[in-house]
């Protein structure tokens, strides 16, 4: 399968889908919140995005079941069979887009064998578009630059390294981890921006010693790891995985070319 190909079949649909959060952002007065079962927030700009990727997938010449933060989730005696699939979060940073700072994404990602295989980030605000494919590399297309990504090569025992951290989730471990550094830098952003960020070269590590769930990382999960970084499980170091039967992830550290 072309995974290249397919990649930029969805970005236009990922722009689309961007283009109906806007519409969302940009109206005056407070954005309606309602709740999930969970007590996460949910926006009318979550269901217009959702709705627009799932017709936009479904429009596709290879057709692949969808799971979705916002679709009703299928059981795990049916998906569990699934060979390829997408993996889709409308709106990654839901709370950032309540605060309307502008650190949230649109994340559409191929899983194929439990692992991303292609992977779309779209941020509207900053008209950033993020993707890779397996063996293909990463890429960055914005208004003022369109290039490949490289993440940096650094020790854990270097000074000064540039931290990932979340605006709406710092806690003692993570605060534990960034401790036992050498003079390390905070770099505070949202959603799966934090990912982005290490594969642009622009920070070295991201802990997410918190819950996530797997459609929080997937697309960027590949985009770091084509730019030659890794998003590992925190206790058995291996690779993120998919399609778990309990789709909360396990904590993991996210990074750039790290020297061992």
């Amino acid at each position: 399968m072309d995974y290249k190909k397919l990649a930029l079949q969805i970005i236009p649909i990922a722009r689309e889908a961007g283009a109906a959060i806007l519409e969302v952002y940009h109206k005056t007065g407070n954005i309606q919140v309602d709740h999930k079962a969970d007590d996460s927030p949910l926006t009318l700009a979550d269901q217009a995005a959702n709705k627009v990727i799932c017709a936009g997938l479904e429009q596709l010449d290879q057709l692949f079941p969808i799971i979705s933060e916002e679709n009703k989730l299928v059981d795990y005696e049916v998906r569990k069979k699934y060979d390829h699939y997408w993996l889709v979060d409308p709106l990654d940073g839901t709370k950032e887009f309540i605060k309307r700072n502008g650190e949230f994404t649109v994340n559409i990602a191929l899983i194929h064998h439990q692992m991303p295989v292609m992977g779309v980030v779209y941020a509207p605000v900053l008209d950033e578009m993020y993707w890779a494919a397996k063996g293909e590399g990463a890429f960055l297309s914005s208004a003022t630059e369109d290039r490949q990504l490289e993440a940096n090569a650094f020790k854990l025992t270097d000074k000064d390294l540039r931290v990932v951290c979340s605006r709406s989730h710092l806690n003692e471990s993570t605060q534990s981890f960034v401790d036992a550094l050498d003079s390390p830098q905070l770099v505070a952003t949202g959603s799966s921006l934090k990912f982005l960020i290490i594969a642009m070269g622009n920070a070295h590590l991201y802990p997410r010693l918190a819950p996530t769930m797997e459609w929080d990382t997937a697309a960027a999960q590949i985009v770091l790891e084509e730019a030659g970084g890794k998003v590992l499980d925190n206790d058995t170091r291996a690779p993120l995985r998919y399609n778990k039967e309990n789709l909360l992830n396990p904590y993991f550290i996210a990074s750039g070319k790290l020297v061992e």
